[in-house]
């Protein structure tokens, strides 16, 4: 546990980065293929209709306590999505914890935003995890190439080895 509840903030880079989010044009949402709002992957926030104007400032203090709401959110989705996995006789909380946990603290709002974001998540990780595979074997086809052309090359010197000793062999046999 934290030895202060200071330590249980946010970042504050975090904070300014969710506080840029909020302020800049896009609130959140970006538009896509036919002007579908599409969810930003990292804040995995719906549609905000209302956003703060351009060129307010945000004092030292306010930062201070949006850190400070982030944690106890944070603290509190945690405890309830703990309570899922407790009933569930699990130890490691899981997406649907987390989700469950969404819905019993009143926020059904952001579960649809959230499975979309999971799901793209996870799309992402399997494509990385197939393009690491895919890298691996390209790398062991390469090796296993490189090997086949390296005994290839041997079993040449060898018959090079062997057709210089029978020349000689037979320069040898001439002279006698």
């Amino acid at each position: 546990m934290a030895e202060r509840p200071e330590d249980l903030n946010l970042p504050n880079a975090v904070i300014t980065r969710i506080i840029k989010e909020a302020v800049s044009s896009s609130g959140g949402a970006k538009e896509g293929a036919g002007g579908k709002q599409v969810l930003d992957r990292q804040l995995c926030l719906p549609p905000v209709s209302s956003q703060l104007p351009d060129g307010v400032n945000i004092s030292k203090e306010a930062r201070s306590a949006i850190s400070r709401a982030a944690s106890v959110f944070v603290l509190y989705a945690t405890s309830c999505a703990n309570n899922f996995a407790m009933k569930g006789k699990r130890k490691t909380l899981n997406a649907s914890d987390v989700l469950s946990a969404m819905e019993e603290m009143e926020f059904q709002r952001f579960v649809t935003p959230l499975k979309e974001a999971l799901e793209a998540y996870r799309r992402e990780q399997k494509g990385k995890k197939e393009a690491s595979e895919q890298k691996k074997k390209d790398k062991d086809k390469k090796t296993d190439s490189e090997e086949q052309d390296k005994s290839r090359d041997e079993d040449n010197d060898e018959d090079e080895e062997r057709l210089e000793e029978e020349e000689q062999n037979e320069e040898e046999e001439v002279d006698n």
